[in-house]
């Protein structure tokens, strides 16, 4: 799925966006750039008047009368705001984007809230900067986005939030409350946490061991910067599936640390290596359960390497010439070296053209180590 802004809204009526963050805003100008009436709302003025002057949409007005309402914000309040649209517009559908949906919706159905127009959502996506100012109107093109509709849910109104979310770019799933909260604890909530811990172990590093930093830190550490505040809610909410999946995890590290002590007593510890050889593994074989491109099956690629001199335009150069050579670019990534002005580009292609797009790139004067 990819995001055609020139393409008709599937979206009709007046959309209501109430939460003017990354999420909110984000889908609020996804939708406004396809012609959608889309009114804003925040308790903050100034975070309402940033996503209108950014695009996002219009003040709300005395007339007006959504269809669809869209609650894009904190996941500690999520199920009151919910519950407080439903009430506040008794004919429009009304769905959220937060990342745990049982729990709000034990809340709504405990406190007696119209469930037939609630129809829970999660986007899978985000990035580590937050606010308006973060937005863009692409955030979800490609990626999926969950909808939890339950056994009240109306004839219609799942349509309606599917139709939003198609509108958005993104790639609709459904799946129930439960599952939904089980497989985000996998995916997202516990690979949080993951990533943290390891980079909290840098803070009493020394500067030198910091300083040998390379790209597989940089990519287990990358979600690490993410905002405290928000991430906290999370996981409270979510917080018995995200304890079992950890709980997991700590055994397969006790084991590992096990194997680790075994080899310090005696290098020769029967069984240790294997123990250790079967933790990398493991994580391989999960790791290629992981979709490709466009929620397509895993592909396995070839990777070229190429030396980019750090200097205004080498990059934008390199990518004009692996197009020049035929070769479609399935995956890039940079890794910088301490103290040097040149950069390792890895450039992922499907095997077939490797070698090909090698040869023409060193013919073009790059240098590609072999």
């Amino acid at each position: 799925m990819t995001l055609d802004a020139s393409a008709p809204a599937r979206t009709t009526g007046t959309v209501r966006v109430v939460g003017t963050g990354l999420l909110g805003t984000s889908a609020a100008l996804a939708l406004h750039q396809r012609g959608v009436d889309v009114v804003l709302a925040d308790p903050s003025p100034t975070a309402m008047a940033l996503a209108r002057d950014l695009g996002a949409g219009r003040f709300p007005g005395p007339d007006d009368d959504p269809r669809l309402v869209l609650v894009a914000c904190p996941p500690d309040v999520v199920a009151d705001v919910v519950a407080a649209e439903l009430a506040s517009h008794p004919s429009a559908v009304v769905t959220d984007v937060a990342s745990v949906k049982n729990g709000p919706l034990l809340t709504l159905r405990a406190a007696g809230a119209d469930l037939s127009r609630y129809v829970g959502g999660h986007p899978m996506a985000g990035r580590e900067r937050h606010g308006a100012v973060a937005a863009r109107s692409d955030l979800f093109a490609g990626r999926p986005w969950v909808l939890t509709s339950t056994a009240e849910t109306r004839p219609g109104a799942l349509e309606l939030v599917r139709d939003l979310a198609v509108d958005c770019g993104a790639a609709v799933v459904t799946m129930g409350a439960e599952e939904h909260d089980a497989a985000v604890a996998v995916v997202s909530h516990a690979p949080q946490v993951a990533a943290s811990l390891v980079a909290a172990r840098l803070r009493e590093a020394s500067e030198p061991a910091v300083a040998l930093a390379g790209q597989g830190l940089r990519d287990v550490t990358r979600i690490a910067a993410s905002d405290p505040a928000l991430w906290a809610q999370i996981l409270a909410g979510n917080a018995a599936e995200v304890a079992d999946v950890l709980a997991e995890l700590r055994a397969d590290l006790d084991e590992v640390i096990g194997a680790l002590r075994a080899l310090t007593a005696d290098p020769a510890a029967p069984g240790a290596r294997g123990r250790l050889a079967r933790a990398i593994a493991d994580g391989g074989s999960g790791r290629d359960r992981i979709p490709g491109k466009h929620g397509s099956a895993p592909a396995a690629y070839a990777t070229v390497v190429v030396v980019v001199p750090d200097q205004p335009g080498e990059l934008a150069r390199l990518l004009g010439d692996v197009s020049a050579a035929g070769v479609n670019l399935e995956d890039l990534r940079l890794e910088h070296s301490a103290g040097q002005r040149v950069a390792l580009a890895a450039v992922d292609v499907l095997p077939a053209a490797a070698e090909h797009l090698a040869t023409a790139l060193r013919a073009g004067g790059w240098t590609v180590p072999l």
